[in-house]
């Protein structure tokens, strides 16, 4: 998608990948046919720059057509390169203004608490974006109104666009300022599905807000990309594509599979 664009944000995308894929295939309740159910669980993209592995998610779960997504970023089409909730059907809210998700996610579980509705909000945040004061706001508001249908998942990948987090503004350590903030917290490995899986399960029984601290490598699965800030907001060239794909499907360069772990 970003290599067809020539632009998009592939890095924290592949990190995410596993994170959006648990929730999207075993833990959302929704409906893609009437994408507005009132009683869905919601999903909210904070980090919206890494909107490919979210319109990935969505159009494989019958929300739109697949073939769509070789169209992401071009003028006509409703993908955009920031999710749009006016155009893209599935997209909760438009994002990608660093920081608001979580506040966003706060009013949503309100008002549904109003209406008595059953749906889990889930709300993917950046480590990067976790630099941004607001979310430190929401994260205290969330406690204080005892928001038990609230999940918060830091994509903790340590690399934002100017490098390492720790070197631009450290957020460590996440897990006890969640904590402190009255959220119940686990930190897990943000691409070990079993991990991935318990941890959203546990998150919708919490007594109260939850927030899962999800360790990633930037770039995952393309070994060229793993861990390299320059991959936050550069797309591959047709040729590092192919590559990439090559690799993520287990195939040498001659295209055969390649056996064993």
């Amino acid at each position: 998608m970003t290599a067809r664009a020539g632009s998009g944000h592939p890095g924290g995308s592949l990190s995410a990948a596993d994170i959006i894929t648990a929730l999207y295939f075993q833990i959302l309740n929704k409906r893609p046919a009437n994408p507005r159910w009132p009683e869905r669980d919601r999903f909210i993209l904070s980090k919206g720059h890494c909107a490919p592995v979210l319109y990935a998610a969505l159009a494989h779960s019958g929300y739109f057509p697949a073939c769509d997504l070789l169209n992401l970023r071009k003028i006509d089409c409703h993908l955009q390169g920031h999710p749009d909730m006016h155009k893209t059907p599935g997209v909760e809210i438009s994002s990608g203004s660093l920081g608001q998700g979580l506040s966003v996610s706060i009013g949503m579980a309100l008002a549904m608490r109003l209406d008595r509705l059953p749906g889990h909000i889930f709300t993917l945040l950046g480590d990067g974006e976790s630099q941004e004061g607001e979310v430190w706001e929401a994260a205290m508001a969330a406690a204080h109104y005892n928001i038990q249908n609230l999940t918060a998942i830091v994509d903790m990948n340590g690399l934002q666009i100017d490098g390492f987090t720790k070197d631009v503004m450290n957020v460590e350590p996440l897990p006890e300022k969640y904590a402190a903030f009255g959220w119940s917290t686990r930190v897990i490995d943000g691409h070990d599905f079993e991990q991935i899986l318990d941890a959203l399960e546990w998150s919708k029984a919490t007594d109260g807000p939850a927030a899962i601290i999800a360790r990633t490598v930037k770039g995952k699965g393309v070994s060229f990309m793993e861990n390299k800030a320059e991959w936050h907001g550069r797309a591959p060239t047709v040729k590092e594509a192919e590559a990439a794909l090559m690799e993520l499907r287990g195939e040498n360069p001659e295209g055969e599979r390649e056996t064993g772990e």
